[in-house]
């Protein structure tokens, strides 16, 4: 169940998705999730790197790639340190100093630009590629295949309720799946490509398993001339993100209609 503070933050995450206009997915480039060189990591695992703070500066990027919907993707009137701390479930006292400090990360390492501040307001916020430094940000469901995240993991809370790490397994593995309508073997190189650490993995492995999102399944790799060994394979609940963090898990057998776009994928 979600806690007060929780609460407070659910409510001010709808207003800005409502604000946006948001409906269906956000979708992020699969250069975002995945590497294509194991010697430098992605975006979103250099995010979640440095503790608490990696927590901040990832959920507060998340939140941009949401609210920023049309050309040029920026946000002229950025929340406040204030409003960002309601918006993440963050306290008060501290909330605000780290809310800054972690803008002022994304704008040194190339996330996002900041135009110059306007009295007391925050400075505007201007999204930047990711792929081509210094060149302007696209929309990832414009160049082919991409990342769909429902909106409704801003909208029920699951971007406060889940860890950074969670949340970026959760991203790695839907970057995994997509296309396909089978639990998916992992490749080590692949699971090189996305960055994180065998300990990562297996903390945020546990923690999407609690929260009923990731299926994890025992099942045999090779041909049949070949020795078959018994590998973990994936599968990401993507009906999860329509219900509420704590409750129970909802399934199609249980006669709901859930959102046709739900199952659509391309296959790398």
């Amino acid at each position: 169940m979600l806690t007060p503070t929780q609460l407070v933050a659910v409510e001010a995450l709808n207003a800005a998705a409502n604000r946006a206009a948001r409906h269906g997915r956000v979708s992020f480039a699969p250069s975002f999730v995945r590497s294509p060189s194991a010697d430098a990591p992605p975006p979103l695992a250099r995010l979640i790197r440095g503790g608490r703070g990696g927590e901040v500066r990832l959920k507060i990027y998340l939140c941009l790639v949401m609210m920023a919907t049309a050309e040029p993707f920026d946000v002229k009137n950025p929340p406040t340190p204030a409003t960002w701390c309601r918006r993440l479930g963050l306290p008060s006292d501290s909330g605000p100093r780290r809310v800054t400090s972690n803008i002022k990360w994304l704008a040194a390492n190339g996330f996002i630009e900041l135009g110059p501040r306007r009295g007391y307001a925050p400075p505007s916020i201007q999204l930047l590629s990711l792929e081509e430094k210094g060149e302007a940000f696209e929309r990832a469901s414009l160049k082919g295949r991409y990342v769909g995240i429902p909106i409704e993991f801003w909208r029920n809370g699951w971007i406060i309720t889940l860890s950074p790490t969670a949340i970026a397994l959760l991203f790695a593995l839907m970057e995994s799946q997509g296309g396909y309508s089978e639990p998916r073997y992992v490749p080590k190189p692949r699971r090189a490509a996305y960055g994180f650490s065998h300990n990562t993995w297996t903390e945020a492995r546990k923690e999407l398993e609690e929260h009923k999102f990731l299926t994890v399944s025992r099942t045999p790799q090779g041909s049949d001339f070949d020795y078959q060994r018994l590998r973990n394979s994936y599968w990401i609940e993507e009906a999860r993100f329509m219900d509420k963090p704590g409750s129970s898990l909802r399934s199609y057998e249980d006669g709901m209609d859930w959102p046709q776009d739900l199952s659509i994928r391309i296959p790398s």
